[in-house]
């Protein structure tokens, strides 16, 4: 996993990548009807539970997919969400 990290970093592939702690060291805070509750973790009743992520840089979305099938190759059995980020466009000087 070192490897493959460092190969994409110096490639400018990874921009970020960060583990998840449990979730019992969170929370929740949800705003519904102006009022908002702030639930503490565990949530135990999660079926599907973020252990990390990485944020990546890709010139499409095949590339990205192929980016993820190497990652599982070395992470082993398990399941990648894709999803593209929101870019702010540049503004434009004053």
């Amino acid at each position: 996993m070192d490897k493959l990290i460092d190969e994409w970093s110096k490639a400018g592939t990874l921009l970020s990548a960060e583990g998840c702690l449990p979730s019992a060291l969170g929370a929740r805070v949800r705003l519904a009807a102006g009022k908002v509750t702030v639930t503490d973790g565990p949530f135990t009743e999660s079926k599907e539970v973020v252990g990390g992520f990485a944020i990546m840089q890709a010139s499409s979305k095949e590339e990205a997919v192929e980016l993820i099938k190497s990652f599982l190759d070395v992470a082993g059995d398990g399941e990648c969400e894709l999803r593209q980020l929101y870019e702010m466009p540049a503004l434009a000087p004053a």
